[in-house]
């Protein structure tokens, strides 16, 4: 089994094209089956229903969450499908394995208020202030995900022009900058950047005061400590930035089609999550306005 998946785990990256957090995911997941499996003494090719079936007990015994076990199946599904085509195994034990229904959470979102307090507390005073009133701004202003934001270069970002080119799992997609951005970063890579980077050819956009690229860990705990310093009760991380730039601009009007491209779904029904929030801005209109509200 263990070449098999080098195989799959090949597949992914190279044809499929898959970023390397989803690899880490599979990799992960088919791990975890593959030392089940030996525990078993089942060969890969003689997995059926029945042994799927026990190996799902085993992930709830564990007291993993439906969506845990249901991203579980659908790796293994996967695995077994390439095998299929590659003519290793002749049927797909998770063929009639239906997934546990994962109830879908309502993603956290900041208000206006929260986002305008946040946003204000780095202070432009220094190099890391700098830095990080041009991080949080871009966060906001573009939506994207902390992996595709840590993962820029300089020259993905054209201030001129008002827009930056994220890189995503095979894939690019131009998202505009504010002018509020624009000013942040502008200052940041006038006035910052140039000093904090170790080494002249470093390409990272945004760098640590080690002068390397950020990392995800610090990107995070930048977050968490300007969340303290503007006193916001709620749990605020990139993904929740994410969250609000997409249902303010829901919210101000914007086509859902549009906001789908700037955040990289590849399916409109991952976007669609979005338009709760501005059903709820409608009815709270609608309860201001309508005399028999």
């Amino acid at each position: 089994m263990e070449k098999q998946l080098k195989l799959f785990f090949a597949f992914l990256e190279e044809e499929r094209k898959l970023s390397s957090n989803t690899l880490q995911s599979y990799k992960r997941d088919l791990k975890q089956f593959r030392q089940f499996l030996e525990y078993k003494g089942v060969h890969y090719n003689k997995v059926d229903e029945n042994v799927m079936k026990e190996y799902i007990k085993e992930l709830e015994d564990e007291g993993k969450k439906p969506s845990t076990i249901s991203r579980c199946i659908a790796s293994i599904r996967s695995f077994y499908q390439y095998s299929i085509r590659k003519g290793k195994v002749k049927k797909d034990p998770t063929e009639n394995i239906q997934s546990p229904k994962i109830e879908k959470r309502v993603p956290s979102v900041l208000t206006s208020k929260e986002v305008e307090l946040l946003l204000e507390q780095p202070k432009d005073v220094d190099l890391k202030g700098k830095r990080d009133k041009a991080m949080l701004e871009f966060a906001y202003a573009t939506g994207m995900r902390v992996t595709e934001i840590i993962s820029l270069d300089i020259d993905d970002v054209n201030l001129e022009e008002g827009y930056v080119t994220c890189h995503h799992a095979g894939k690019q997609r131009n998202i505009p900058l504010g002018k509020m951005c624009i000013k942040a970063l502008k200052e940041y890579i006038e006035e910052a950047r140039g000093l904090l980077i170790r080494y002249e050819d470093e390409k990272a956009l945004f760098v640590n005061i080690n002068g390397r690229r950020l990392t995800r860990q610090g990107f995070w705990k930048i977050i968490k400590y300007y969340k303290e310093q503007a006193h916001i009760a709620k749990d605020i991380t990139p993904h929740v930035l994410r969250h609000s730039f997409a249902t303010h601009l829901l919210q101000n009007g914007a086509d859902i089609k549009a906001i789908q491209v700037m955040l990289g779904h590849s399916d409109i029904s991952s976007t669609q999550v979005y338009m709760q929030f501005q059903d709820q801005e409608i009815k709270n209109a609608y309860k201001k306005a309508h005399p028999r509200a």
